[in-house]
């Protein structure tokens, strides 16, 4: 039940976030704003900035709420999404990053434009903004109007309607400055808030201990403990095993989302030098090692405390409303808002930078003005949310394991965007038709495995996925007569040498990870 200090708290959150983020949205008298400075920030994000936003960017209701209610279910194992999320992390500021930033590009679409011709780039543009409103712009609306409802009773639709307003009150103005400089507090929030529902659950399972409710809950559930799940586990086909560590789906979904996804990647594009992006990726990395304790354990505490739910996406905000006390109910509220309209931040302003660098530009018959293009962005932000406002119910209102069904549909789609986005890169044989050739073959081969044999693990499906879709890559290149393409980038002329600092932190990461499933594989 919420009492006035948490209103108070919930209240001062909204007012703060905003006056923050106008402050950092202001004009130098005298000085217009360009297109760089809306959708890049100028390209002057420090690391701490980048590695806080890299995680507001991701961690959100889908993760928060379905991540939970999957622990609830499965339990640890569903943190290997956020655990071996630090390799992929690590692997994209060494390999990927230095590419993108010499290119000094602004969408993800614009790079494969200069790399292979504007079909390739429009129909990626169409793609990712098809995919942002209508699959993650309407479940981060719809679970966290989820959460809002649990708590509070409010609507659902005016829960949406609140987060959207909030979203756009802190972001429409500054665009990824306003958004990137905002989230370290999101971040500290989001964190903060995880562990005390975790603590406080704890605490309440070992009477008083925190110590004897880690040991009660492991002795009572140890199942929840797997990090491998064996084959008899109900939940084996979206996590099967030791396969979702060597199998290729994980890392093709990894890469895939955090190295060549817009509004991921746009954080790191944003920075003031490439070092400084890498010192934010680690930092990113560092902060997923701890995201099972903030999202997957309080699911776990929920199995134990509220057995029976309506819902498993109902664990987290069960254990909200029932456990904190007031005051830290409100806080722990505010970080939930937090998160939740950081993502809706992040993806809005990066739909705006693909729909105005990428498609209007493209279709533009004259060069748009910079004045122009910012006022294109801010409608495309409007225009993009008041659609998943519309949308978020006829899509996911009967749904009950959102995050499992965010993992399903994007998976039909992201073996074939790694090829194009691996080939781009390292392959000077690529061909404009051959890379066509692969996202039409992940799309077909994703939808016909998926029909043929809906038992077959999506994990596994996309390995298959990915490898019919190289392989048509290459054959048609081998077609076309496997020529080096003259727009292919020179590799020779990249620095992929990383700093003695990058290289320490990224073996102490690798280790945790290794003592982790060891330990409890």
């Amino acid at each position: 039940m919420f009492y006035t200090l948490d209103w108070i708290i919930i209240g001062l959150y909204c007012i703060g976030i905003i006056s923050l983020a106008t402050y950092i949205s202001r004009k130098k008298a005298g000085s217009e704003r360009s297109a760089e400075d809306y959708f890049l920030a100028g390209r002057s994000l420090p690391w701490w900035a980048i590695g806080a936003s890299l995680i507001a960017a991701n961690i959100s209701a889908e993760q928060i709420i379905g991540m939970s209610g999957q622990g609830f279910v499965v339990g640890m194992a569903i943190a290997v999404w956020e655990l071996t999320a630090a390799i992929a992390l690590i692997v994209m500021a060494k390999f990927f990053l230095p590419l993108f930033l010499e290119k000094k590009i602004y969408t993800m679409p614009q790079f494969l434009e200069q790399r292979f011709d504007k079909r390739v780039s429009l129909v990626l543009s169409f793609f990712w903004l098809t995919v942002y409103i209508f699959v993650n712009l309407t479940a981060v609306l719809w679970l966290g109007s989820l959460a809002i409802n649990t708590l509070t009773g409010m609507s659902l639709v005016n829960g949406m309607i609140l987060l959207a307003f909030l979203s756009l009150a802190y972001s429409l103005s500054g665009g990824l400055k306003a958004v990137a400089m905002t989230d370290i507090v999101q971040v500290v929030l989001l964190i903060f808030g995880g562990l005390a529902v975790s603590y406080i659950a704890l605490t309440k399972i070992g009477d008083g201990n925190i110590t004897t409710g880690m040991v009660q809950v492991y002795q009572q559930m140890p199942e929840k403990f797997d990090m491998i799940l064996s084959p008899d586990n109900p939940s084996y086909n979206n996590l099967p095993g030791i396969w979702i560590l060597i199998g290729a789906g994980v890392w093709i979904g990894h890469f895939a989302y955090w190295g060549f996804n817009q509004y991921i990647t746009q954080r790191a594009l944003g920075a003031k030098s490439l070092k400084e992006a890498q010192k934010g990726v680690l930092f990113a990395a560092y902060l997923k090692l701890l995201m099972p304790l903030v999202i997957v354990l309080p699911g776990i505490c929920a199995a134990i405390l509220f057995p029976v739910l309506d819902k498993t996406d109902q664990a987290y905000p069960t254990m909200m409303i029932e456990l904190l006390p007031s005051g830290l109910l409100g806080l722990t509220f505010a970080a939930l808002i937090a998160a939740i309209v950081s993502s809706l931040a992040s993806m809005t302003n990066s739909i705006s930078t693909i729909f105005t660098m990428d498609i209007c530009r493209s279709f533009s018959k004259n060069e748009i003005q910079q004045s122009s293009l910012i006022l294109i962005g801010r409608s495309a932000v409007v225009g993009s949310m008041l659609i998943a406002l519309v949308m978020a119910k006829p899509i996911l209102g009967n749904s009950d394991q959102i995050f499992q069904y965010i993992q399903n549909f994007t998976g039909l789609f992201t073996p074939g965007i790694l090829v194009i986005f691996l080939v781009a890169l390292f392959w000077k044989k690529a061909t404009t038709l051959s890379v066509l050739v692969a996202a039409i073959l992940s799309v077909v081969m994703s939808i016909f495995i998926q029909a043929s044999f809906p038992d077959f693990p999506y994990i596994h499906r996309m390995g298959v996925v990915f490898f019919v879709s190289g392989m048509g890559c290459y054959l048609t290149s081998l077609a076309q007569g496997y020529l080096d393409q003259e727009k292919a980038i020179d590799l020779s002329g990249i620095n992929f040498k990383t700093s003695k600092a990058f290289n320490v932190n990224s073996l102490i990461i690798v280790s945790i990870l290794t003592l982790i499933y060891v330990t409890l594989g």
